[in-house]
């Protein structure tokens, strides 16, 4: 199996602590019949030349013919899938005003339009629930942060439809980084082109996590159907001749498969219930910015304070609240007050009027001085 093909996949591991001294030959053995097994399964793939779960279990006994529709997923146009993605530059056909007029002129798809099922995360482990939401929530921002509420909602619906379908991987947070370790050609182009580096502004981040947790909690954006596609209006990419239009909200432009692909019974992959986001390679992202001649964003600022803040000091958090910095180059300085009383001295006598500033006072003329009876 290639790379391409493992990420397709999501080969995903289930945690790694170390079982006790009693279970570990039993796990062993365990671990040796599932590899055996997995050796059948790949041969039996290889022969039929397709991956096709369903086909698979079936012909090894492990699953009944009764069981859910079958999908044929042959390998090449799994590749195929893949490669759909317009962070791929190879993949655009065209850009700007001309792209937005070619992208009119394809008519919407005639195909049936069928609305997915709920997709609920509530029961899900606290740990799971709130990776999965800040995955969900990082693609609506960054994908469709300015775009009609309609248009986020549709965004999370393409992630929910991929988990589910055969073709792509089985957990929120695994759809949303699909490629991310390539240089170019992710899935979801803010995972890879250091969109990543930009803290997202709270206002818009807070209405992307409202529609990420509805989506989480069953809501289904019904406009975009069985959609696992969307490019902006302001790109054409190859695939979009390969596709089925079928809605576009905001700037967004949604596609889903044609034929069984894009059928309800296409969509029943389940999900893994593992969510893990990947460790990013910030140096990358930092170099791919810069080749692509972008400016690389500043990071948030942290004051370096060297003594710990306190609730007492009523200062805000970019300031140091009138402490010594000592991680800063410049330093507090006091005047001498040898140096500022002497200064003092000099412009008191060069003033008019004015006695020896020894004393530190002016005299008036005697005679304009009146007195008093």
């Amino acid at each position: 199996m290639t790379m391409g093909e493992a990420a397709i996949l999501d080969l995903e591991l289930y945690g790694h602590r170390a079982p006790p001294k009693r279970r570990a030959g039993a796990l062993r053995r365990l671990a040796a019949a599932l590899v055996l097994g997995a050796a059948l399964l790949a041969s039996l793939a290889a022969a039929m030349g397709i991956w096709d779960i369903d086909r698979l279990l079936q012909a090894s006994g492990l699953r009944s013919a009764g069981g859910a529709a079958v999908v044929r997923l042959p390998l090449d146009e799994l590749r195929t899938v893949s490669s759909m993605t317009v962070d791929d530059k190879a993949q655009i056909v065209i850009a700007g005003m001309a792209a937005q007029e070619r992208n009119a002129a394809i008519a919407l798809s005639g195909l049936p339009l069928e609305h997915p099922e709920q997709f609920r995360l509530d029961r899900a482990g606290e740990g799971t629930f709130t990776t999965a939401l800040k995955c969900l929530t990082q693609a609506v921002y960054y994908e469709a942060a300015v775009e009609p509420l309609a248009g986020r909602r549709a965004v999370a619906q393409v992630v929910l439809n991929r988990m589910r379908h055969p073709a792509y991987p089985k957990s929120i947070c695994g759809v949303v980084y699909q490629g991310s370790e390539r240089r170019t050609g992710c899935q979801f182009s803010f995972t890879c082109d250091g969109a990543l580096l930009r803290a997202p502004a709270l206002g818009p981040w807070r209405q992307a996590e409202a529609v990420a947790r509805a989506a989480l909690a069953g809501y289904v954006e019904a406009s975009v159907g069985t959609s696992t596609h969307y490019h902006a209006d302001y790109v054409l990419p190859k695939w979009a001749f390969q596709l089925a239009k079928i809605e576009q909200l905001g700037r967004h432009i949604f596609y889903r498969f044609p034929g069984s692909w894009g059928r309800m019974g296409a969509f029943s992959g389940r999900y893994a219930g593992l969510e893990q986001i990947p460790a990013i390679n910030v140096l990358a992202l930092e170099q791919r910015m810069l080749a692509d001649g972008k400016d690389l964003v500043e990071q948030a600022y942290v004051p370096g304070l060297t003594v710990a803040p306190h609730v007492t000091d009523r200062h805000a958090v970019g300031d140091v609240g009138g402490r010594l910095d000592t991680t800063k180059p410049w330093r507090l300085s006091i005047p001498d007050p040898v140096v500022a009383s002497a200064r003092y001295r000099e412009l008191a006598a060069e003033a008019p009027g004015s006695e020896t500033p020894t004393t530190g006072l002016a005299m008036a003329d005697p005679a304009a001085v009146l007195v008093q009876p």
